[in-house]
């Protein structure tokens, strides 16, 4: 049997380095996509470096990327890469619709005329839905972006279905909801608040500034969800998923969790910052995943509750050694 290939763009972030765990442990030869840099953003898959490949490419250069397919002539191809952070894309908006816009564009026009068989993931978002038309929110659910992201990712996902239709090539997009883990950036507001729970209890600081605590989200665990993109990949048929757990909570329900892990009243620390409100809200996300469960089988493992508290752990003994170097690096040196 021949191995199967994988090439991950965006594989040195949260989702990228779970996918790749999942496909060296189903036997695949994984490649990830990554962009020069002059510095080393790979600490997310230093674990992974003596298993997988690394080429370079960049969605802002269609020439890097068909290099990179003509180099590597993978199996499937996840496109995880993009400008994901939601409060960038009003500060960038024409950058984040150069990644997560006319990235996919690129991708897919590389893939079109380079290697056609290849089977192609596009990471979607939520945020599409934006202003929602409906509760809970469908592969059907008109979109309604609220942010430069939203609209970008939305581009995305009706580029790749056009591909599909108009080239019948098997193009498929994962409408994920949040999802989480230790992993997670520090600007996302899920790793904010259990790093923040982190260091208020551990004496690092005393207040944590927060914006909306009554938005409510749609979040479940990134290791499930990675799963969930193998899984759409492995269909006879392409076709499009939403993937979410169908229970949302509020960030202040984020908050209670997180600070209640470490002992603490999240009420006496959380500082609401109201300039930290989005300029156009998302007041409510909540996904049905039934179409996932049905033909993939796929059904999340992790609840809320549960990878909120393994974040915060993460978040503590990660502080806790840093503390523990600092005072061994201050102790004096005997004779």
């Amino acid at each position: 049997m021949t191995t199967p290939t994988a090439l991950i763009t965006g594989i040195t972030g949260q989702d990228g380095s779970y996918l790749a765990e999942l496909l060296l442990e189903r036997g695949y030869r994984v490649v990830g996509m990554t962009r020069r840099s002059s510095t080393d953003g790979n600490e997310r898959i230093a674990h992974l470096v003596d298993r997988i490949e690394l080429v370079q490419g960049d969605l802002l250069d269609q020439a890097s990327i068909v290099s990179a397919l003509s180099d590597v002539r993978p199996t499937e191809i996840y496109n995880l890469a993009a400008q994901s952070f939601v409060p960038t894309s009003w500060n960038q908006p024409v950058l984040t619709g150069e990644f997560t816009g006319l990235g996919v564009t690129r991708m897919l026009e590389a893939i079109r005329q380079t290697h056609p068989t290849a089977r192609f993931y596009q990471a979607s978002s939520s945020e599409m839905f934006g202003k929602v038309r409906e509760e809970p929110q469908t592969e059907l659910t008109p979109f309604h972006p609220r942010s430069p992201y939203g609209v970008a990712k939305a581009y995305g996902h009706f580029l790749t279905v056009n591909y599909r239709e108009s080239y019948g090539m098997y193009a498929v997009s994962g409408i994920l909801f949040n999802h989480e883990s230790p992993r997670r950036g520090l600007e996302f507001v899920s790793r904010k608040v259990t790093d923040g729970a982190a260091r208020i209890a551990l004496g690092l600081a005393t207040t944590l500034p927060i914006g909306n605590l009554d938005a409510q989200r749609d979040w479940g665990y990134a290791g499930d969800y990675v799963l969930a993109m193998w899984q759409m990949l492995q269909q006879p048929e392409p076709g499009d998923f939403v993937v979410a757990t169908g229970i949302s909570h509020s960030v202040r329900d984020l908050c209670r969790i997180a600070f209640e892990r470490v002992g603490l009243d999240y009420e006496r620390h959380v500082v609401v910052d109201p300039a930290l409100y989005r300029p156009a809200e998302v007041d409510h996300l909540r996904g049905d995943a039934s179409r996932a469960r049905t033909i993939l089988g796929w059904e999340p493992t992790t609840t809320f509750e549960e990878m909120i508290r393994a974040m915060v752990d993460a978040d503590m003994t990660r502080h806790a050694a840093r503390l523990h170097g600092a005072a061994e690096a201050s102790r004096p040196v005997r004779p």
